[in-house]
């Protein structure tokens, strides 16, 4: 490949564009190669032994990235190897047929694909996809966390179409025809609301390819909250607990954790500690735990740090915990309180900032 030939990263670059269309003949396959390589990652594909045309165009959208391909043919698959390899496994693919036929392959299921379908693959597990002609594609390539599902429910709509003749997909299609092709346009905050709203629509998508209703979805979340806050009731006393720990152990994203407790209009982290304080509240309200510290108490119920916990405490409930120790030991005959402390402000749980989720980081195997 000729210097002027090679594809160039430049990351001052919001949007990149990758294309065979002013070289030579002789050149386009290393060409198309290499810009295949820097989009998708730990992929291997086949490419034909003559590359004729071929255009890639990536845009940035808040944490989401569109990307645009042209191509005349090209296969594609993601071994169990290259998901342990790459770095793309947090990824998952919303992408839709513009031009050509397809077939994808992912859990179990195979698809075939015409134009206007728009399908999901997950960057998390093996996928195949064979694109045997000319094609076009239009993708939305988002984190796993921000659709909030889990685990289970990711596999159940990995290649499973959604027709243009259905209801929803005659308004996605020409939505994510008209967004990937804008994107690049958007100037970073109207992005951030964009790839909001793409979202929404895509959460509208999962719900029905998993048949559910918003009651039956309300219903579910609830159940599961429930389920969440008695694990945290059985587990405070272990300092360790923490979202993390909570999403990983109930299998699913930190973003639909946080989701599920909006409803009690309190952090998850506030959540806790809320209830570590009324553990330790009850227990030094009663005489057979007058020989126990404070310290000791605080420890019991998951604190770290004697101030911290007395600092927590007077926050909630106006004393220290040694005062109000005092305070119901000094009431002969009176039973001690056990109510729920009073209301407090929920505050923002702190989080890492995540950048928009690229397929380009890792090498790539190519076949001839």
């Amino acid at each position: 490949m000729p210097p002027d030939a090679s594809v160039h990263d430049e990351e001052s670059v919001p949007g990149r564009v990758y294309t065979t269309d002013s070289l030579p003949v002789q050149h386009r396959r290393a060409y198309w190669r290499e810009a295949l390589s820097r989009t998708f990652g730990a992929v291997t594909m086949n490419v034909p032994d003559e590359v004729y045309s071929g255009t890639i165009r990536t845009s940035p959208l808040g944490r989401l990235q569109t990307i645009t391909v042209d191509g005349d043919s090209l296969y594609a698959l993601r071994t169990n190897r290259l998901v342990a390899q790459g770095r793309e496994e947090e990824c998952v693919v919303v992408k839709l047929l513009d031009r050509g036929t397809a077939r994808l392959t992912q859990d179990g299921r195979e698809a075939d694909l015409r134009p206007g379908d728009i399908f999901v693959y997950d960057m998390a597990r093996p996928v195949r996809l064979d694109l045997p002609r000319s094609f076009r594609t239009k993708a939305v390539v988002l984190p796993r966390d921000v659709l909030g599902l889990s685990e289970s429910d990711l596999t159940r709509i990995t290649a499973s179409p959604v027709r243009p003749d259905s209801p929803l997909g005659g308004l996605l299609s020409p939505f994510l025809t008209g967004l990937v092709d804008t994107a690049a346009a958007y100037p970073p905050r109207i992005g951030e609301l964009m790839a909001r709203n793409v979202v929404d629509l895509l959460s509208v998508l999962v719900d029905e390819q998993l048949g559910r209703t918003i009651a039956d979805t309300r219903r579910a979340d609830r159940a599961l909250l429930l389920r969440i806050q008695a694990f945290v009731d059985q587990h405070l006393a272990d300092p360790d607990l923490g979202p993390k720990v909570i999403a990983r152990v109930h299998h699913i994203s930190l973003r639909y954790l946080h989701k599920l407790f909006e409803s009690e209009d309190v952090t998850v982290n506030r959540w806790i500690q809320r209830r570590r304080l009324e553990g330790s509240r009850r227990e030094l309200a009663r005489r057979d735990a007058a020989s126990r510290s404070v310290a000791a108490v605080a420890h019991r119920w998951g604190f770290t740090s004697a101030a911290h916990f007395s600092r927590s405490f007077r926050a909630a409930y106006g004393m220290t915990p040694s005062e109000w120790r005092g305070a119901q030991n000094s009431v002969q005959g009176t039973p001690a309180a056990t109510g729920p402390p009073p209301p407090e402000k929920a505050e923002s749980d702190s989080s890492p900032s995540h950048v928009p989720c690229v397929l380009r980081q890792s090498a790539h195997t190519v076949e001839f």
